[in-house]
């Protein structure tokens, strides 16, 4: 039997100690960990794991997130496939399942909990509690994913429990999403035996978790950005406490992933093991991932770093095999198929016009870097009896139109995008993911609409006979074309929208969380604007 024989520093987290040492790997498997007695370089860890990610948020089909995850030192990903659990049900999911297993990459997919998240949208497709039932009795579906109805969980609605009740009958974890819960009501949603949260966005809110026995996961996505805010509680809870993306568009997953998040509170002063365990342990136990930890006997998922300040990957193994080395992925793509559900015929400028019927516009206020989103009322601007944007007070139009079958556009308006001309749109809007666009003109919003449209899912730009789209054919939310080349073409789009004027640091993924509903405080949904305070629709 051939072996391979790793030397480095070996890094055991769990008795906080490094030591020289080989590392003998045979049969996928380490079969001895021999210490030596002289000088070497670089540092073995067990892998790096995403505790909780949408992969569809890459762009990428799994197979293809695979090949950019691993240059990084991830071997692992708790996955969340709601989102195309949102436009193709239970078929989408096991599309997900099924592609991952085309890769050595260790996917553990949850069931989805929430699909649709609410009933103020139209989605795609359903999955019930029988459905999430017998998804959670697969081996491949580790726990029951974030459960988005913490109203539902408090009120003890009898389909949003029995769902809680099959992850705890097979022994599985229930993961939570309840920003900005606090108190009595925080107690409740955790004692009904949701563990984790990913929606932190204070270190007051994460502490008040923390005490009722809740994991909490540091989030730094491409537009959610938790890190500093929660950070500093390492020190003081290194077992409680993961990291995650949640969202991650191709573009940064290229430039780094977990790996970065380590070099980050290294430098921040945080003890090295701390964020070892964090990063490469927590998520493994919490989850009982079948992943190795560094330890004869186990299967050979491992890296080498340079060092344990920036943690730049020489080296990845899963199962033995070295997936990737120097910045480059040995993972090869995979030929997949395309489902998608994409039924709406295209609009026109007309579709996009609104009355002026009032004198003031209640305004969605987009946060940089956060979910959440402010409000505030506006006086609008008037012409020829309409209300049109204003670019010099950055009050732009916001509409979201239903993909799933021909319907009246949603419209409405918001601020702090930064366009000064054309418009954006994207079929990546969480979490039915309908279509929804900002414009400073009807025009450039119905042509930004209808690349969409033509493409079957994408995110496009229009500013007159300027034009350009990423088509996102696998559920108008992925693609299987090459991560590499989709991360090139994710970035020139990205730079043209910041070209149009957009100040965000990302345009496109602070888009998608546009006619995301559970996040408060206003959004908007194909069925209107939604105050997400009094969980209802509302007027503009």
């Amino acid at each position: 039997m051939a072996t391979t024989a790793v030397r480095g520093n070996f890094v055991d987290i769990r008795a906080r100690r490094t030591y020289a040492a080989e590392v003998s790997i045979g049969d996928g498997r380490i079969a001895r960990i021999k210490v030596l007695n002289e000088v070497v370089e670089g540092f073995i860890l067990p892998g790096f794991v995403d505790a909780h990610v949408h992969v569809e948020s890459s762009m990428l089909i799994p197979s293809e997130f695979a090949r950019l995850a691993v240059v990084h030192g991830t071997v692992a990903t708790v996955s969340d496939p709601h989102e195309i659990g949102n436009v193709l049900g239970v078929e989408g999911v096991e599309f997900m399942i099924a592609n991952g297993r085309k890769t050595p990459f260790h996917f553990f997919f949850g069931a989805p909990s929430c699909v649709p998240a609410t009933v103020f949208e139209t989605a795609g497709d359903s999955i019930d509690s029988a459905q999430v039932g017998a998804l959670l009795e697969k081996p491949e579906v580790l726990y029951l994913s974030e459960m988005m109805n913490f109203p539902g969980v408090l009120h003890g609605d009898a389909e949003v429990m029995a769902k809680i009740a099959h992850a705890h009958r097979l022994g599985k974890p229930v993961d939570g999403h309840a920003p900005g819960l606090r108190g009595e009501e925080a107690q409740r949603y955790i004692e009904a035996g949701i563990s984790t949260d990913h929606e932190c966005f204070t270190a007051e809110e994460a502490r008040d978790k923390l005490k009722h026995g809740m994991k909490i996961l540091i989030r730094e996505g491409s537009a959610a950005k938790n890190f500093e805010a929660l950070i500093d509680l390492l020190r003081d809870h290194p077992h409680e406490m993961m990291f995650c993306s949640d969202d991650k568009h191709p573009d940064s997953l290229v430039e780094g992933h977990i790996n970065d998040l380590c070099a980050r509170a290294v430098a921040k002063g945080m003890d090295v093991f701390n964020v070892l365990q964090a990063a490469c342990v927590n998520p493994v136990e919490h989850y009982k991932l079948p992943i190795g930890q560094l330890r004869e006997g186990d299967a050979a998922d491992l890296i080498v770093v340079d060092d344990l300040l920036n943690f730049r990957v020489r080296q990845t193994y899963l199962n033995g095999q070295l997936v990737a080395e120097n910045g480059r992925s040995l993972i090869p793509s995979v030929p997949e198929l395309q489902p998608n559900r994409f039924n709406c015929t295209a609009k026109q400028p007309k579709d996009f016009a609104v009355p002026a019927t009032t004198d003031e516009l209640l305004v969605i206020t987009a946060l940089d870097g956060q979910l959440i989103t402010g409000k505030e009322r506006m006086p609008g601007k008037v012409e020829g009896g309409r209300f049109v944007p204003d670019t010099s007070r950055d009050l732009l139009k916001i509409a979201v139109v239903n993909r799933y079958g021909d319907a009246p556009a949603a419209v409405g308006w918001i601020k702090n995008f930064g366009l000064e001309r054309g418009a954006i749109a994207g079929s990546v809007a969480h979490d039915s993911h309908n279509i929804v666009a900002i414009g400073t003109n009807d025009e450039d919003l119905s042509a930004a609409v209808n690349l969409v449209i033509g493409a079957r899912g994408g995110v496009s730009l229009a500013d007159g006979a300027t034009t350009n789209i990423l088509p996102l054919p696998v559920a108008g939310i992925m693609t299987s074309a090459d991560a590499y080349a989709v991360a090139k073409d994710y970035a020139r789009i990205d730079a043209q929208a910041k070209a149009l004027g957009s100040t965000l640091a990302a345009p496109y993924m602070t888009l998608s969380f546009m006619a995301l509903l559970v996040i408060p405080h206003l959004k908007m949904s194909d069925l209107g604007l939604f105050d997400g305070d009094a969980f209802r629709l509302t007027e503009a």
